[in-house]
């Protein structure tokens, strides 16, 4: 049996970045399509807007742990094999995705209708009144829940851990395993995850902080 020491810490250490990094690949590719899935889901067609919300209750109305069996054992029904790495890119970032596509169309529905007939009233384009009036606003409102889902999302990768990709939680129980020390091993695991949560908590509730002055400022309340 081994004892924990500052090996083991520094393992762990190692594992909390591939946290962070399955967490930002996850983020910024599901940010590359949620402005697509946004707009799909707010679109006055509605074989296009129902695809999007079905896409939607999908990935938000399944287990994150199924979808990563889905992606990892699932595509090699047929033929497709693919590492722990790519799986679990893949399925966060749909996941991601779904999340952060249902709160940013809040955000732009949550524009005033007013502002909508103000920018039709100068003739401009749908195109146009989405990027120069409504997702200016949009994406101010979108900024703190935004944040606060990147909380979440630093945690659900304690499940990739299934699949056996190695971060933080995975980290951990193989100390433990090795260490038999589950009380030294998993206080500090939950010390990391708190280390990389709370600077994005303290930040989303500014964030939304700020946004709350701003809209008393530019009501004059």
């Amino acid at each position: 049996m081994r004892t924990f020491g500052a090996n083991e810490f520094l393992f762990i250490l190692t594992a909390m970045q591939w946290t962070a990094l399955l967490s930002l690949l996850a983020f910024a590719f599901g940010g590359l399509v949620v402005l697509a899935i946004a707009m799909l889901r707010i679109s006055k067609r509605p074989p296009l807007r129902l695809s999007a919300a079905g896409y939607i209750q999908l990935f938000q109305g399944t287990p994150l742990l199924i979808q990563l069996f889905l992606v990892y054992y699932g595509l090699s029904l047929f033929g497709l094999r693919l590492d722990a790495w790519t799986s679990v890119t893949i399925a966060y970032t749909a996941y991601a995705a779904a999340f952060l596509g249902d709160i940013w169309r809040g955000c732009i529905q949550a524009v005033p209708r007013e502002q909508w007939e103000a920018s039709r009233a100068l003739a401009l384009s749908y195109f146009q009144q989405l990027r120069l009036v409504i997702l200016p606003q949009a994406v101010r409102i979108a900024i703190p829940p935004t944040v606060g889902f990147m909380v979440s999302l630093v945690k659900a990768t304690a499940v990739a851990s299934i699949i056996g990709f190695v971060e933080l939680t995975r980290a951990g129980q193989l100390m433990t395993n090795a260490t038999f020390q589950p009380m030294i091993v998993y206080p500090i695991v939950a010390g990391l995850y708190f280390t990389l949560c709370w600077p994005l908590s303290v930040w989303a509730q500014r964030l939304e902080k700020g946004m709350r002055v701003g809209n008393a400022l530019g009501t004059g309340t």
